[in-house]
């Protein structure tokens, strides 16, 4: 088992952690043990614990389990990107939030990365012209995370949702890599327009709880928004934007706020 575990660490290294982390969680917390299993050890890799762990949280009457289940295996299958996006969104959780100690706990227990790769299946869904399946996958995450995030939205790899309550992504918004958001953030339009009508998030941004970016506007890579703003007009990168409305109060103060998390605005940020 041991020499098993090992070539499985080399082959995929945040798959074998997560194997290695629920052996550990199962010896620690018997009780567990059956959630554990069925969530982590009776799986080959992670496409296919995502694959069981998205139907488990996301059937209801309507749809069974075993139909999501294959919906979600064909996904994995034909797009290799949703799965290395998922490896990404584990790594961003473990280094960003204070509260995960171990690869394990985002796939059982966040619903900010789980929520994120109900989204990444349901926007396969609506890519490949199944836009109706989309909008149950979508309905369903909101239903089941507090997260809502239109299958036609674009958003990158190595994002972290904290709290992830109360999110809201809009159809025509996008997102880049390596951001983070606290919960009751919204990315939405300013109306009733049609078209491109939803913000563009450039890579490693940093949005704050409560936060809300309306309209076709650009936020530049690299910026902070913080908490309790409304942004209504473009932000450079690499600064700092606060108030209602937001406005320039400074520098990003850093240059990864995404990965450093911090969000207190210091003298002069």
């Amino acid at each position: 088992m041991a020499e098993t575990r090992a070539k499985l660490a080399s082959v995929d290294p945040v798959w074998g952690r997560i194997v290695k982390e629920a052996d550990e969680a199962v010896a620690k917390e018997p009780l567990l043990g059956g959630m554990i299993h069925y969530s982590v050890l009776h799986h080959p890799s992670l496409e296919r614990a995502l694959s069981y762990r998205i139907s488990l949280k996301l059937a209801n009457g309507e749809m069974t389990e075993q139909i999501l289940r294959e919906i979600c295996d064909e996904a994995y299958a034909a797009d290799p990107s949703l799965a290395m996006a998922a490896r990404a969104d584990i790594m961003a959780v473990y280094e960003r939030d204070p509260a995960c100690h171990r690869f394990l706990q985002p796939l059982l227990f966040f619903k900010g990365f789980q929520a994120i790769q109900c989204y990444r299946v349901g926007n396969w869904l609506w890519r490949q012209g199944r836009t109706d399946l989309a909008y149950f996958v979508q309905m369903r995450c909101s239903e089941a995370f507090g997260v809502d995030i239109h299958p036609a939205a674009k958003i990158g790899q190595g994002i972290m949702i904290d709290h992830a309550h109360s999110i809201v992504i809009g159809e025509t918004a996008v997102v880049g890599d390596n951001v983070s958001m606290l919960h009751s953030v919204t990315l939405g339009g300013t109306g009733k327009e049609e078209e491109d009508r939803h913000p563009k998030i450039g890579d490693g941004v940093l949005i704050g709880a409560g936060a809300k970016v309306l309209g076709n506007i650009k936020v530049g890579n690299c910026s902070r928004v913080a908490a309790g703003s409304v942004v209504l007009e473009e932000v450079p990168p690499c600064k700092t934007v606060a108030g209602v409305p937001a406005r320039i109060v400074g520098e990003a103060g850093c240059s990864q706020p995404a990965i450093s998390m911090d969000q207190i605005l210091h003298s002069g940020a």
